[in-house]
């Protein structure tokens, strides 16, 4: 082991990491090195005589995932490839391919994406409008995540649109069976009705995994959290780490119900609090200690800090939001110019574009912040941006290997088969759907029916035919494709073979475009074949790096993947970001913007109490989701190291129309001193300015005196 698992852990982190034999809740404050306590338990638990392959660690993110897998390495060596670094969506597709067959899947299942999704609610719902199938997919997704099926969802469902629903649901359930596909909710409700169900695949994960450490405990839902029980049994080996102060994402079915559930489901349940903050000043910690301090507490507790009291926050007022990007700009330029805000510093030295970020509450409140940082010449990104997976191009080609993994993912063969066109058109697919649905066949093996014949001509028939036998023979040959020379020069081929640099120079009006699209494939293609090669890190959880890999096994796991972790350098520009993308990062400077009533907290409504406290008239669901804004306030206050600056306008869009706005009362409740907090950025510069150009003309003058 290449560090001892207590080096440098305050005594919270050690009574964290020591603990070993029972369950244990690690209530760890933003900044308090929670990632440090899990890395150093997982070194302390095989220290301790557990084998590496028996600990399972779950995050919420493949990037977290990676992040966590290579400091696990740092700290213990070799052994940390055998440890089961995943997110909670990889293990359940771990557990389905193993035992999914207890559940009628077979292991080549597939997993759509959104947009096969949305496609397929559409086409149960009977609507054209993708709208309307957005809406159902979210309420369907929010119903999983509760861990209710169609049925159920029907006996509870409060009016008639909820009733309709339900309903396509059933009809969506359906679908997902004949397809032998899964969504994204079913990669955690589907592996609880095998815990739940079978004993048998129980006593084997519960035998497997000695003990089980579980990332952001705050954001998981219901069905997460029965997953984790039914994992970890009655012994409840099991660590998890997490802070109710930051449970942002009630939207999405995460439930603070969790942390409550704890003590009750666990009474042993041992509570360690980390406190010490290793990112913030304490200005910035007093701030968000303040903010923070109207939510009921589960588990109170007080952020602290040794790093000194630091530059004051800072509030900034502005006329509109034009107006509020440009004070941001300037506050940028200034404190860049003036290093740092400390130029009696002897260690000052000028901040970098990438210490600065800029977090907001919406989307689309990014727009006018890239006006601003363009015009003034300053390079950006928009984190949260389209993901490389989400582009038309890779779709195309993710729906190719989906097609080779489950024939029967009727979804991906609509897509394969028109990406690019072979001649077979919208008529002849419509009538092999009509066919493959009369006869309760996937498309594909529909598509090989003696009968097909007397539903389509024999041209049509001879296209098929040809189409379905080039993806057989694909399918054998990626299965047999191993290692990365292997499979490049497979990919390189199967793409000259089907001409699809040919099909996107011919969808491109623009040629630098469509250069664009195929160097997006040419990468694409190069990160597949080094997955094969064993060169890449499996986020997916589903092997290890040192792993050969056929091309087969590599295209299992592609839907699991959100973004290639290799793109993702650390350019030196300024971030413009989500409160909600921000979380689990960290900048020197932050600027919150847009704390303003109605965006921050988000349209509470015209009866919502000022004051925000449980004893005004605000409505129960009002106060949660006010609760839930204040914690995303702290989310965003919390990201700052050394300067934090918070503005709102007085005037904002409201539509085409431009309303009256007040400060978010999240400012007041900052409770800041106001005598010191104030800041035109615009004047400061133009003051560094002055000064700059003084010293300037002193030195000129002093060098003339000197010629003379």
């Amino acid at each position: 082991m290449s560090a001892s698992p207590s080096t440098g852990l305050n005594l919270a982190q050690q009574e964290a990491v020591n603990y070993l034999h029972g369950p244990c809740l690690v209530l760890a404050g933003a900044g308090s090195g929670k990632t440090r306590v899990i890395t150093h338990k997982i070194g302390r638990l095989i220290q301790a005589g557990l084998e590496p392959k028996r600990i399972a660690a779950i995050t919420f993110t493949n990037k977290a995932a990676t992040e966590m897998r290579e400091r696990v390495k740092g700290l213990i060596g070799r052994a940390a490839k055998e440890v089961l670094v995943c997110t909670f969506h990889a293990l359940g597709v771990r557990m389905l391919r193993q035992d999914g067959a207890a559940l009628g899947l077979k292991p080549q299942f597939s997993i759509l994406d959104g947009d096969d999704v949305t496609s397929i609610l559409k086409d149960c719902g009977g609507s054209t409008d993708a709208a309307t199938a957005r809406q159902w997919q979210w309420t369907i997704s929010l119903w999983k995540n509760m861990g209710l099926n169609a049925a159920q969802a029907e006996a509870q469902a409060k009016d008639d649109n909820e009733r309709i629903t339900a309903r396509i649901m059933a009809r969506y359930e359906e679908r997902l069976v004949a397809y032998q596909s899964v969504d994204f909710d079913d990669l955690i409700g589907l592996p609880l009705k095998l815990l739940q169900n079978h004993e048998q695949v129980r006593a084997k994960w519960q035998g497997l995994l000695g003990h089980v450490l579980v990332d952001e405990y705050q954001d998981t839902n219901a069905t997460q959290y029965e997953v984790l029980k039914y994992l970890v049994g009655g012994r409840g080996r099991f660590t998890a780490v997490g802070d109710d102060d930051q449970s942002i994402y009630g939207w999405r079915g995460a439930t603070l119900d969790n942390l409550k559930k704890l003590p009750l489901d666990f009474p042993t349940l041992k509570v360690i609090k980390l406190e010490q903050n290793y990112r913030s000043t304490g200005a910035i910690l007093r701030a968000a200690n303040n903010v923070i301090g109207p939510n009921p507490k589960l588990f109170p507790k007080n952020l602290w800090s040794d790093l000194g009291e630091g530059e004051p926050v800072r509030v900034v007022d502005a006329d509109n939001e034009a107006h509020e990007a440009e004070r941001a700009v300037a506050r940028i330029q200034s404190l860049r110019a003036g290093t740092g805000g400390d130029l009696s510093s002897p260690s000052a030295h000028m901040p970098e574009l990438r210490d600065f970020a800029v977090l907001y509450r919406a989307n689309h409140q990014a727009r006018v912040f890239e006006q601003a940082l363009r015009r003034a010449q300053i390079p950006y990104k928009v984190s949260g941006g389209q993901s490389f997976f989400d582009r038309a191009e890779i779709k195309d080609l993710c729906a190719w290997f989906r097609l080779w993994v489950n024939n029967d993912d009727d979804p991906a063969f609509l897509r394969a088969v028109t990406s690019p066109k072979r001649g077979i058109g919208h008529t002849t697919l419509a009538s092999l759907g009509t066919f493959a649905g009369q006869y309760k066949l996937s498309l594909f093996e529909a598509l090989f029916s003696n009968s097909l014949g007397s539903a389509l001509s024999t041209r049509a028939v001879g296209s098929l035919h040809e189409f379905g036998r080039y993806v057989n023979d694909l399918e054998f040959r990626a299965r047999h494709t191993n290692g990365f020379e292997d499979a490049r020069a497979f990919l390189a081929e199967w793409l000259k073979v089907i001409d699809y640099e040919k099909h996107l120079y011919d969808g491109e009006e623009s040629e630098k475009l469509a250069a664009t699209r195929w160097t997006n494939v040419q990468e694409f293609c190069d990160w597949m074949a080094a997955r094969c090669g064993g060169q890449i890190d499996d986020a997916s959880g589903a092997g290890t790096s040192s792993e050969i890999k056929n091309l087969l096994e590599v295209a299992q796991t592609i839907s699991l993947l959100s973004t290639i972790q290799e793109r993702e350098t650390d350019q030196n520009v300024v971030t413009l970001s989500t409160l909600h993308a921000a979380k689990g990062l960290e900048w020197p400077h932050v600027m919150l913007v847009g704390v303003t009533e109605g965006l921050l907290p988000f349209k509470l409504g015209d009866d919502a109490n000022p004051t925000g406290r449980a004893d005004g008239p605000m409505s129960e669901g009002l106060l949660e989701r006010l609760q839930e804004e204040r914690r995303l306030m702290y989310v965003g206050i919390t990201r700052a190291q050394r300067s934090l600056a918070v503005s709102w306008t007085r005037r904002r869009k409201k539509g085409r129309e431009m309303i009256a706005a007040q400060p978010s009362r999240f400012i007041a409740e900052m409770a800041l001193d106001k005598t010191t907090t104030r800041e035109d950025p615009r004047e400061k510069l133009k003051a560094l300015r002055a000064e700059f150009a003084k010293k300037a003309l002193d030195s000129a003058a002093a060098a003339a005196q000197a010629g003379s």
